[in-house]
């Protein structure tokens, strides 16, 4: 499908901040379609399970009745995630009915109880661990102030796993030494930045408190972070800019300007290129390669949000926000791409983009 620009009024606004255009009506419903078509897409699929027998060989949507589409788990996660973020954020779009519908006939009480049972299986306990976690607390937190009758059901549907992921965040990460710092789906950062944001929402101090503890604990004092080695070949994520992303939720304003002048002291001049600069994507048609799409996307949701936290005169913020607006028009026309390779998750990726508050 070739990328068409639509001049409508915006549905929902992005602060001046990140200096970007808004998410337009048309963008949503292209957006919404992809999740609509990949959600309740059942092949091809990756599974990512551990097999302890025979019986463990099922179809997906028997495995994961509420997650079995859009190739795998996680992208299945955040295309709900994105369908109830236009549902809040674009009120009325024509094709509000069909994404409820979708909703409702996955994110039901026994198939949610299902999901959370799957964790409970010997060789699930790492499964998606931290970036289907951090979604599915992303589709949480979502749900969770929304005042709307369906809204409301389905947060309380999603309860019992949320319940386990949370349990997971709470077990595991005081017992991982040592960050991951990828720009895949390992990523530590990118785990413990939207698992913030979810337990500030509903105010899970237990788990707020542990996440600042972590984050301080991993990067509080890393200094000249190696981002010129940047991108790796499949990276979806800048690890240093994500990094920076998870910081500036974890520390004081004045705190996190000294910590970012340690760790990439040379971004106001420009430097290094290699974050600076959007990456190159020779072929839409390979998963692997057109991470490196998701990649310019997520770079410039970083820049935006690690913009914020500079006053507007501040080279610093100059540098960010234009480096973002190059990195999100070399990426957003490419979202429908017409290849199921990146529209089974980049749509969630810019909608992301487009609609945060930075």
């Amino acid at each position: 499908m070739a990328w068409i620009v639509v001049i409508v009024i915006a549905c929902c606004l992005v602060p001046a901040a990140a200096a970007a255009e808004p998410l337009t009506e048309g963008q949503a419903v292209a957006f919404a379609r992809l999740a609509l078509a990949g959600i309740a897409k059942e092949y091809p699929s990756k599974p990512a399970d551990v097999l302890n027998g025979d019986a463990d060989v099922r179809p997906p949507r028997e495995i994961h009745p509420a997650f079995y589409g859009c190739y795998d788990w996680h992208s299945a996660v955040h295309g709900h995630w994105m369908l109830v973020r236009l549902l809040r954020r674009c009120p009325g779009l024509p094709i509000e009915r069909d994404i409820r519908a979708a909703l409702a006939g996955n994110l039901t009480a026994a198939n949610l109880a299902t999901e959370a049972a799957f964790f409970q299986r010997p060789g699930a306990k790492s499964y998606e661990r931290p970036y289907g976690w951090a979604w599915l607390l992303k589709l949480a937190e979502e749900l969770h102030d929304w005042d709307d009758p369906q809204g409301r059901e389905w947060s309380a549907n999603l309860r019992p796993l949320v319940d386990v992921i949370v349990g997971g965040y709470l077990d595991y990460f005081p017992k991982q030494t040592y960050p991951t710092r990828s720009g895949v789906h390992s990523s530590t950062a990118f785990g413990l930045a939207f698992a913030l944001d979810y337990a500030r929402a509903v105010r899970h101090a237990e788990l707020e408190a542990l996440v600042i503890e972590r984050s301080r604990a991993y990067y509080g004092r890393d200094e000249r972070l190696p981002a010129a080695w940047e991108p790796d070949g499949v990276d979806f994520f800048s690890p240093s800019l994500m990094e920076a992303f998870l910081m500036r939720r974890v520390l004081p304003a004045e705190q996190f300007r000294a910590w970012f002048a340690r760790a990439l002291p040379k971004v106001a001049a420009g430097a290094p290129r290699s974050i600076m600069e959007p990456a190159i994507v020779t072929d839409r048609s390979d998963p692997q390669l057109v991470h490196l799409d998701g990649l310019n996307i997520s770079r410039a949701w970083c820049m935006r949000s690690i913009a914020g936290a500079f006053p507007a005169g501040d080279p610093l913020h100059r540098a960010l926000v234009a480096a973002a607006d190059t990195h999100a028009a070399a990426a957003l026309p490419h979202v429908t791409s017409g290849d199921y390779a990146g529209e089974h998750w980049l749509a969630s990726f810019a909608t992301y983009l487009l609609t945060g508050t930075w």
